[in-house]
């Protein structure tokens, strides 16, 4: 994961979508780390905005010899800090080529004066980790994912508030409801309370989605709260598919009746209703109520991500963070 060595790269910096074969390009490079790191090193919403128009993204590509070598994506949607991502192909690590990536991210960072940036390593791998501590970017950021064995869970029936129904999501319908909600359930929350219509859109045209498993619950015709599940094939959190307890948003209105329990509830039954045996989800490590209740539902700790954090252009050094 290190870049001990020197040599020649060059950065090509795009704003704007790239283009269909740019794209593929960089899920080729990040399925080929993934199979050698045993964790992917981009994660959904990147990939969602390699070729999305309105995505707030720059992306840098590495190319020697004509061959794309190495990709990192800037979210630079915050005035406050750039959020990168950043992935090397396997093959020509420790030749420079995550020096110059994170290069390129600091100096498109300090356009923006006072801006810091954060760098995220799925997966925590040692080597990156140590490699940003020396280099002054310490974790400022921590992101759990916990499983859960939905064959060991108990099936009791979960309590709704009164008056409240639930139903699935219907296409077309329910998106401007739902993104209401989800901004104002999630109004801190430095991505998911960002989601635009796009990517909404987005993430309907996935093969993943499934309107039966998005899940609403209202209260008079008025939208309180949602579980959202998705399933990842095999491969992807193992060798059998895995459920995963996608977004779990409750409208501050409605806070404090218990529907967050209940729907997330919901969302399990759906997902072992389907025949998975395993469910995860991702919360922040330091949301101490949040890990209690999925602590307290079964769930544990099985990986972790971490985000690190620099305030100072001068610090930047080479490590792929995101590999």
């Amino acid at each position: 994961m290190l870049d001990d060595a020197s040599a020649q790269v060059t950065i090509r910096t795009t704003r704007g979508p790239l283009d269909a074969a740019d794209a593929a390009a960089v899920r080729a490079l990040a399925d080929r780390a993934a199979a050698a790191d045993g964790v992917a090193p981009l994660s959904e919403q990147p990939l969602l905005w390699l070729s999305e128009p309105e995505a707030p993204v720059v992306h840098l590509s590495a190319i020697r010899d004509d061959a794309l070598v190495g990709y990192a994506q800037l979210d630079v949607g915050s005035q406050a800090a750039t959020r990168a991502e950043l992935v090397v192909d396997p093959g020509h690590r420790r030749l420079g080529v995550g020096r110059a990536l994170l290069a390129g991210a600091f100096t498109e960072t300090a356009t923006v004066p006072g801006r810091a940036l954060r760098v995220w390593a799925h997966g925590d791998l040692p080597a990156a980790r140590r490699f940003a501590q020396d280099r002054g970017m310490p974790v400022v950021r921590e992101l759990l994912q916990m499983r859960l064995d939905l064959a060991a869970r108990p099936t009791t029936a979960p309590t709704l508030p009164a008056g409240v129904q639930v139903r699935q999501f219907e296409p077309g319908r329910d998106e401007d409801a739902w993104r209401r909600v989800n901004s104002r359930a999630f109004a801190h929350h430095p991505e998911q309370g960002r989601m635009t219509s796009a990517d909404l859109r987005a993430r309907e045209s996935e093969p993943w989605f499934d309107p039966a498993g998005f899940l609403l619950a209202e209260r008079d015709g008025i939208l309180l709260g949602s579980v959202w599940t998705k399933v990842h094939p095999a491969g992807e959190h193992g060798p059998e598919p895995v459920g995963e307890i996608y977004v779990v948003g409750v409208d501050p209105d409605a806070q404090g009746l218990g529907l967050g329990r209940a729907l997330t509830a919901l969302g399990l039954d759906h997902l072992a209703a389907r025949g998975l045996s395993a469910a995860i989800l991702y919360t922040d490590a330091d949301n101490t109520v949040a890990v209690h209740t999925y602590e307290s539902a079964g769930f544990v700790r099985s990986a972790v991500d971490v985000m690190f954090g620099s305030n100072t252009p001068s610090s930047a050094a080479g490590v792929t963070m995101g590999a």
